[in-house]
């Protein structure tokens, strides 16, 4: 259905979300008519976040707002959920959108698989009554719909519109860039060459899958590389418990803005670890790049100074490619917590392939690099 009927239908006035591949047409549609960041519309650093805006939107106007995310992040939902909108304690009303990734029978990457068999089991255990939105859905079928749910969010309950793949529609074009000049597979490219028998620890999405190509053309295979193909925002923890526990490897990791924003406390937490081996480099394009491009805030955040005030003591930022060279030669060089931040175009080749081994297949010989039985 066109997403504009389905925005109508909803009948509401604010959303806040996590852009996701599968609600692109409803994310263009939101950037389109209200930008990215105000009164309408708020792209989140995490679900979570999403939810707590959805609740002071509710406090401050009565009114019932949008929660939009991958069902990846219903997760981060979970607390936010049950211990502050559910109607045994504040009874504040929400409808939540999520694309189902990984639908039963649907082919999907490996990632996605469970996280699509308990999407609905999850609405269910957090008594969040849904319906699902496919290509064959009427704009008839969703008003009625919201009919019914609308006697449920009048007494404080929230409820959910699963979305299949391809159910909204979207006409218009939105165009996103910055003015950043090196492409992050470039960028990728120059890391590796830099790591020789260090490990590298990847962040969800482009980024992974480039690494994994640029192995397959360096004939070096992967077992120096764990790519988190999943669980945005975590490869900087994994990263540190890894260096912790190989005190005697390099550990690079290579984040992403949205990646960096979405659990941004995990840097204190390595910052007050501070171990030794560790580069932390965070490829910025200011956008979820992988889902569509759709703007992250980070473009407008001073990084380094964040990370600086985490406590790395060596924290830069670099622009181009012989100021990328010279900051990978001294983070490799030292003997201390390294911090980069790597200004990125948006952009990858149209033929960007996905990893052939299996995620248990990247994990075992990640560890048989790292010697562990």
């Amino acid at each position: 259905m066109k997403v504009e009927n389905f925005v109508k239908i909803l009948n509401a006035d604010f959303y806040a979300g996590v852009p996701d591949s599968q609600l692109k047409a409803l994310c263009n549609y939101l950037i389109s008519v209200y930008g990215v960041n105000g009164k309408n519309h708020i792209i989140a650093a995490n679900e979570g976040n999403a939810v707590g805006l959805a609740a002071g939107y509710h406090l401050a106007t009565g009114k019932v707002p949008v929660v939009y995310m991958q069902n990846s992040g219903e997760g981060n939902v979970i607390n936010p959920v049950a211990s502050l909108m559910n109607d045994k304690v504040y009874g504040m009303p929400c409808i939540f959108v999520i694309g189902w990734r990984g639908e039963p029978n649907v082919h999907d990457e490996p990632q996605h698989i469970f996280q699509g068999e308990i999407t609905c089991k999850l609405l269910d255990v957090m008594d969040i009554p849904y319906a699902i939105l496919s290509k064959d859905t009427t704009d008839l079928e969703i008003a009625d719909k919201m009919k019914e749910f609308s006697a449920l969010l009048n007494i404080g309950k929230q409820v959910a519109f699963v979305v299949r793949k391809g159910a909204l529609e979207f006409d218009g074009k939105v165009k996103y860039g910055n003015a950043n000049t090196m492409l992050r597979e470039s960028v990728i490219e120059r890391i590796v060459a830099a790591t020789d028998n260090g490990v590298i620890v990847s962040t969800t999405g482009k980024a992974s899958r480039e690494l994994f190509e640029i192995r397959e053309r360096r004939g070096e295979g992967h077992g120096k590389d764990f790519l988190t193909v999943g669980s945005m925002g975590h490869s900087s923890s994994i990263a540190l418990a890894v260096a912790i526990n190989q005190p005697d490897k390099k550990v690079w990791i290579i984040d992403g803005d949205g990646a960096a924003l979405m659990h941004m406390g995990a840097m204190a937490v390595l910052a007050a670890n501070a171990p030794k081996n560790v580069v932390h480099i965070v490829i910025n394009n200011g956008a979820h790049e992988t889902v569509g491009g759709q703007p992250t805030v980070m473009a407008g955040v001073d990084i380094v100074k964040v990370a600086q005030g985490c406590g790395y003591k060596n924290a830069v930022s670099v622009d181009d490619f012989d100021k990328l060279s010279a900051a990978l030669k001294a983070a490799k060089e030292r003997d201390e917590l390294s911090f980069i931040e790597v200004k990125c175009a948006l952009g990858a080749r149209d033929d960007l392939g996905r990893p052939t081994t299996t995620a248990k297949e990247n994990k075992q010989a990640f560890m048989a690099n790292l010697n562990v039985k």
